[in-house]
């Protein structure tokens, strides 16, 4: 699929996505109703005023470069237009009152997995319904991106309860065509997709992902938050004694003997050395990560990322 020029001229969809979207049961109409009632109530006592504090006013979009005055802030200063000019110049910037908030939620089979209360996808999903009900609230654009290794559905970013619900009928009902991964394509579509600086929020449970390049692309030029999604099983192998497990996205199969220490042990060893060297890279693209896991709620992890930005911005 041919990327957009703005994320907000058209709608790439395909008829097939479309198909899979269309026909929507009365049960699942009244499913979104009730998440709707949920999730506003919970982004009214909890996360508005957070929300408000972190993202509002962030945004700024270029305006022009003028001859630098007495008072301009020196990292604001253009280098390359100054050494030019042999005079010092300054970039001006005017404040985005409306944000655009961008979901890109993987809808792999890897996603369709959890042992204790949800799917990692309804984690997913609930947690995509609340940042959607936030920006909502606070009247700026949102849109989603339904990848798995390749983009399946995109909606693009526009305000009001009405494409609220759409978002979250969407998040419900939609079946993708695939099974794969590839985050790097969908952060590469991002890119061309998103003419102006946005919020994204990748949700994902990143594995086996290398896309350091197109991660660092995407962050040059918008406010990029890592969202994984883990359940307890995918950490530590459970002793459950010969079992056979099957790849959700392959469905290439092996036979484990769960009783084995040793492989217990080699099994936890690889799964936390891939946690660090994904921590490693979102801290040296400086991106932030929110980690949900399917056996507990988001409002804590959550809350816990607002206040550390709200924290951060006033250091600043």
């Amino acid at each position: 699929d041919r990327a957009p020029r703005s994320g907000q001229d058209r709608e790439p969809v395909s008829p097939a996505a479309t198909s899979r979207t269309a026909l929507v049961p009365p049960d699942v109409l009244r499913q979104v109703r009730l998440i709707e009632l949920r999730t506003r109530g919970l982004v009214n006592a909890l996360f508005a005023g957070e929300y408000r504090s972190v993202f509002k006013g962030q945004g700024m979009e270029f305006s022009e470069v003028r001859e630098y005055q007495m008072g301009d802030e020196v990292r604001t200063i253009d280098w390359n237009v100054t050494a030019r000019m042999r005079r010092p110049y300054v970039k001006r910037y005017i404040e985005e009152r409306e944000l655009t908030v961008v979901l890109a939620v993987d809808m792999s089979g890897s996603e369709r997995f959890g042992t204790r209360r949800r799917f990692k996808s309804e984690v997913a999903a609930e947690l995509a319904a609340v940042l959607a009900m936030s920006a909502i609230r606070n009247n700026d654009r949102v849109g989603t991106l339904f990848f798995t290794d390749r983009v399946e559905h995109v909606v693009p970013p526009r305000k009001g309860r009405r494409h609220a619900l759409r978002l979250l009928r969407d998040l419900l009902v939609f079946q993708p065509a695939r099974a794969g991964t590839d985050l790097a394509a969908a952060l590469d579509y991002l890119s061309r997709m998103l003419a102006h600086r946005a919020i994204v929020f990748v949700v994902s449970d990143f594995l086996g992902a290398d896309v350091e390049r197109p991660l660092k692309l995407l962050a040059q030029r918008h406010d990029v938050v890592a969202v994984t999604v883990e359940d307890p099983a995918e950490v530590t192998l459970p002793d459950v004694g010969l079992a056979r497990l099957v790849d959700p996205e392959t469905g290439a199969m092996i036979d484990v003997d769960t009783s084995n220490r040793a492989l217990r042990a080699a099994y936890e060893r690889r799964v936390e050395d891939e946690r660090d060297h994904r921590r490693r890279l979102l801290r040296r693209l400086s991106i932030d990560e929110v980690a949900i896991r399917t056996e507990a709620p988001i409002i804590e992890p959550l809350l816990r990322f607002f206040r550390t930005r709200e924290t951060r911005a006033r250091r600043r």
